[in-house]
């Protein structure tokens, strides 16, 4: 199993761990966090000095909003492994869902320090950066992460929003209309642009871009997981808001 650091353990040892880790990433794949969460207690049982064992348990708990047990083993991943950007990175992200943003901002840096080209470090202190409200250090962090890597999506979208946020309006549509020539399945920024249209009086562009994104993820209708849970930014939300009550 990589990244076990014991140079004690038998073959067969070695192929259990294998085993489980492949049944806890089959339990993630189907959505069944609890599960998963339990094959990586069953390997930290068995391998308690392996970093990313307590790194994937971590995640499989943030997926259950689980935060504070997640941090414990996040903390556990940085003690075994410091040089490592991932428990970094997750630990970060379990900090934004407490609304900890200063400690993930931290973390995000600690990331960068590491490794300067991490474009997924980039994009979450963006995150952390909206959390505080600081609209145009989020724009810089998010632009960054674009640059670092060009695909990735997501970076780009919170980009858009960010500028949305921020009154650039035009400037925010230009770019969510470029993402969805690029990735017309795109649901959060469908989502989005039909908000941003809804406002600008485009009730048909905004009706048309809308049946897609609820047809790509229904939970775009829920104004509570849109702002606690996906976190747009203000004026996005409200956008939003207004849409779905007709207004």
């Amino acid at each position: 199993m990589a990244e076990t650091q014991s140079s004690n353990l038998t073959p067969e040892q070695l192929q259990q761990g294998d085993e489980l880790a492949n049944k806890a990433f089959a339990a993630i794949n189907k959505g069944d966090f609890a599960t998963a969460e339990r094959y990586w207690t069953q390997i930290i049982e068995q391998f308690p000095d392996n970093p990313a064992a307590w790194s994937n348990r971590g995640n499989s708990r943030v997926s259950q909003n689980k935060l504070q047990e997640a941090l414990a083993d996040y903390n556990k991943a940085v003690e075994l492994a410091p040089n490592v950007t991932d428990p970094y990175l997750n630990r970060g992200t379990a900090l934004e869902g407490l609304g900890k943003w200063e400690e993930a901002i931290a973390d995000y840096n600690h990331v960068l320090e590491l490794d300067p080209l991490d474009a997924m470090a980039y994009n979450n202190r963006g995150n952390a950066n909206a959390g505080l409200r600081k609209w145009e250090s989020a724009i810089a962090d998010y632009k960054k992460s674009n640059e670092i890597a060009p695909n990735f999506a997501f970076a780009r979208a919170n980009y858009a929003l960010a500028l949305y946020e921020t009154g650039k309006v035009d400037e925010a549509i230009h770019q969510m209309r470029n993402i969805l020539r690029k990735y017309p399945n795109f649901a959060d920024v469908r989502a989005a642009i039909t908000a941003a249209y809804w406002v600008q009086g485009k009730q048909g562009e905004a009706e048309s871009n809308w049946v897609s994104a609820v047809g790509l993820d229904g939970r775009y209708k829920d104004i509570n997981w849109v702002a606690n849970i996906r976190r747009w930014p203000p004026s996005m939300i409200k956008a939003l808001d207004r849409f779905l009550t007709l207004k």
